[in-house]
């Protein structure tokens, strides 16, 4: 329930639009009982042929009813889908703004599909607990209990039926069929964003299961998945029915009941029998609306389920996330160092630690290489020094402040980062390139350009969606001009030449030092030429740091680096 506090705490920002489409909805249900109420009154009167003006009042009370209903009901359609549809925007603001600051770590636990399906399906889940959860009940009790103080007056047999069975159709039988429905435990959203992850990865992945002749299996898996959803969408369809029809066979049963309690009040004298047509049409039109009610544990157990997942993704992350009311701020356009003590962490879900007690320090202004076999954790340790993921035990410190104190953002917006994996979006390679600065020019992007050997391109040449027609040597080199277009005095580079070729390689390592000269340089690489001047290396494996100095200091030791650089030699 916490969840949809939550979004019942952002619905309430619409409190213009909730009221007006409470009153709009009770005026239309209060119209719709006095317009039939009116017309059975109408029949009965006609009967005893009343005088002609009697029969032109109720004539006309009868169509002013009918507009007013038509008029107020459209009134509250409009207003309750308007602030559905704010609401909605509301939502998905609120849960973005929660959820920018946890990328890209969440998608260590999230799969993309569930993600999508979470933010896509489950926030349009939520449009009905305004539509059929929140506001529905407020408005039929409010005509429900005017209904009867009204009716009070001519019967109160029928009353006590009314009464008996409202509290029937809108608590006993809608609890009894929440009570069923959780034994139901119905998964259409779980099963939806499993059909949601099934069908993104089997986009994504189409090409290897086409080369790997395992298309068809992949198809099977899906078809499964999504009979799975249809079958759970016609449990929650079949549940619905069989609610709705109890509340009309009762609604009707009622009516049933008040026209012979009517018509036993009108035999012994205790009511006039003109009513009793007006009675009867009161309980058939007062129950026209109790459908609501029968829908109501479904909705509301969706709405709780579809709340749960959504902030689900958020509030687990924002738990390791401490707050503070004041962030501290980086310098701009200067070096900054950086040190971890004691530092380890895991993946979730992990038994090993991926960093295991490792104490370093980098001065500012100075470079430093972090070397090592594939799997030392080498970019897991650049991930934790820009804040990516949050360490487990330990400390890190950006110029002697804890990281803690510091937001993603500044730290970002401070560094010049190339990471293994970077994103390029539709558009050109102009568009791509501003990422870096929103004041770039074009004659520092051909410069950009030109420094890592693409002055081929032009910057209105196209880029396909995630860079697609772009080689992986194109698109590091590429990631490169835009770190060095961003024009920060930190650098934080993941193998961002592992694609490269050695002679390409060295002559961007050239322009990246040239315009490092005083910056804090962070290169991860499992290569290890061109890192002969670099101020300090350090050798990781297995987490763990193996030894650390200088390139000289390392050769001289004839320890763990020395070996790498021996076999690196001899398969050159």
């Amino acid at each position: 329930m916490k969840e949809l506090a939550i979004v019942t705490k952002l619905m309430l920002k619409e409190k213009r639009d909730i009221l007006l489409s409470i009153l709009a909805g009770f005026i239309a249900g209060i119209a719709a009982v006095g317009l039939f109420a009116a017309s059975g009154y109408l029949i009965s009167k006609a009967a005893l042929e009343p005088p002609l003006y009697a029969l032109i009042i109720l004539t006309s009370t009868v169509k002013l009813l009918g507009f007013t209903r038509a008029l107020t009901r459209y009134v509250e359609r409009y207003f309750s889908h308007r602030a559905t549809f704010t609401i909605l925007s509301n939502l998905r603001v609120s849960f973005f703004e929660k959820l920018e600051p946890l990328v890209p770590g969440v998608f260590q636990k999230y799969r993309s599909g569930d993600l999508l399906a979470r933010i896509v399906g489950d926030v349009e889940a939520l449009q009905n607990y305004f539509l059929r959860v929140f506001y529905p009940p407020i408005v039929l009790m409010m005509v429900f209990l005017s209904t009867v103080l009204f009716t009070l007056y001519f019967s109160i047999y029928t009353t006590v039926i009314l009464l008996i069975g409202f509290v029937l159709t809108t608590f006993v039988f809608p609890l009894l069929f929440a009570l069923r429905q959780r034994k139901i435990n119905s998964k259409v959203r779980e099963v939806r964003g499993l059909l949601s992850m099934e069908a993104t990865e089997f986009l994504y992945g189409f090409r290897d299961l086409k080369i790997y002749q395992k298309l068809e299996r992949k198809e099977q898996q899906i078809n499964e998945v999504s009979n799975s959803y249809i079958h759970e969408q016609e449990k929650e369809q079949i549940h619905i029915a069989s609610s709705q029809s109890v509340n009309t066979f009762i609604s009707l049963f009622i009516a049933w009941l008040v026209l012979g309690a009517g018509a036993y009040a009108a035999s012994i004298g205790e009511m006039d029998g003109i009513f009793l047509a007006m009675l009867v049409m009161i309980a058939l039109t007062v129950f026209e609306d109790v459908d609501t009610m029968a829908i109501f544990p479904v909705y509301l157990n969706d709405s709780k389920r579809a709340a749960r997942r959504l902030f689900s993704v958020v509030r687990e992350q924002e738990l390791d996330k401490p707050k503070h009311q004041k962030w501290m701020e980086l310098p701009s356009k200067k070096p900054f160092s950086i040190k971890m003590e004691h530092v380890s962490f895991t993946f979730p879900d992990e038994w090993r630690k991926s960093i295991d007690d490792i104490t370093i320090h980098l001065p500012a202004g100075s470079r430093t290489a972090i070397v090592g076999p594939s799997g030392s954790g080498k970019s897991t340790l650049l991930h934790l020094l820009l804040d990516i993921y949050t360490v487990d035990q330990g400390e890190i410190l950006i110029d002697g402040q804890s990281i803690s104190l510091i937001h993603q953002e500044e730290l970002w917006n401070k560094a010049n980062v190339v990471l293994q994996e970077n994103h390029f979006f539709y558009g050109t390679i102009r568009s791509n390139l501003q990422l870096a600065r929103n004041d770039v020019t074009d004659e520092e992007m051909q410069t950009a350009l030109f420094n890592v050997r693409l002055d081929h391109f032009t910057l209105d040449d196209p880029i396909l969606e995630k860079g697609e027609n772009l080689s992986g040597g194109e698109k590091q080199r590429l990631a490169i001009a835009r770190a060095m277009l961003r024009g920060e005095s930190c650098w934080f580079l993941d193998e961002p030449t592992s694609s490269v070729d050695a002679l390409t390689e060295q002559s961007i390592y050239k322009q990246i030092f040239d315009q490092a000269r005083n910056d804090t340089l962070v290169l991860i690489s499992h290569r290890l030429n061109g890192i002969e001047e670099m101020d300090q290396i350090i050798v990781m494996d297995q987490g763990r740091i193996m030894e650390s100095g200088t390139f000289a200091e390392l050769m001289k030791n004839k320890g763990y680096f020395y070996e790498m650089k021996k076999i690196e030699k001899s398969l050159l």
